[in-house]
């Protein structure tokens, strides 16, 4: 199938890939839209493997308010330079973060910062669920794993599908970003304020 500039055109609209990588992936895949951006998010991921281990020492703090003032966020976001944390895609990956925050509220960043006794308390209302309902103990253990998985996708944002994008998790858009600006991009820290909370 011939590969058209109008076709390249709109799978970098969609993906933020190059115009080079988006030819190479529609040829790759026979013109097929879908495939060619699955293939780019594949590539994406294995950009953002290799470079997972560079320093992310520039960045930006950026904030979102909800309208009427009562809701807020503020994240941290990394980058290797501060070419990468003015340009545009940037500065708008950071806000769509913390409006997400502001939307999903998540717990912690990684499973890893969580805190133990909100786990052990979460588990045990699962183990207890599992026992009622009369399901067999080598069952309740692989019940329970599910539960948990499900859980951490709930409450870590990395896990967290975008409010946006609900076919995107958090480090699913880390991992493209990763690909269109070909440095280590990280989520630092970040905040989230409700008036009365």
């Amino acid at each position: 199938m011939k590969i058209t500039s109008q076709m390249v055109k709109e799978l970098r609209d969609k993906t933020n890939a190059g115009m080079m990588d988006c030819k190479k992936a529609l040829q790759e895949n026979d013109g097929d839209m879908e495939k060619a951006v699955d293939f780019l998010r594949q590539k994406g991921l294995a950009v953002a493997a290799k470079r997972a281990d560079r320093a992310t020492s520039e960045g930006i703090i950026e904030t979102y308010i909800h309208a009427g003032g009562k809701l807020g966020a503020m994240v941290e976001v990394g980058c290797e330079t501060d070419f990468v944390a003015k340009t545009d895609a940037f500065v708008s990956f950071a806000k769509d973060i913390a409006m997400h925050v502001a939307a999903a509220n998540p717990i912690g960043l990684s499973r890893e910062e969580i805190p133990a006794e909100v786990l052990e308390r979460e588990k045990a209302i699962y183990v207890q669920q599992a026992l009622d309902s009369g399901k067999p103990e080598n069952i309740v253990e692989k019940i329970v794993a599910g539960k948990m998985d499900k859980y951490y996708g709930e409450i870590c944002l990395l896990e967290q599908k975008f409010v946006k994008d609900p076919d995107l998790s958090i480090q699913d858009m880390i991992n493209e970003i990763v690909a269109a600006m070909g440095e280590n991009i990280t989520i630092k820290r970040f905040a989230r304020f409700a008036v009365g909370a």
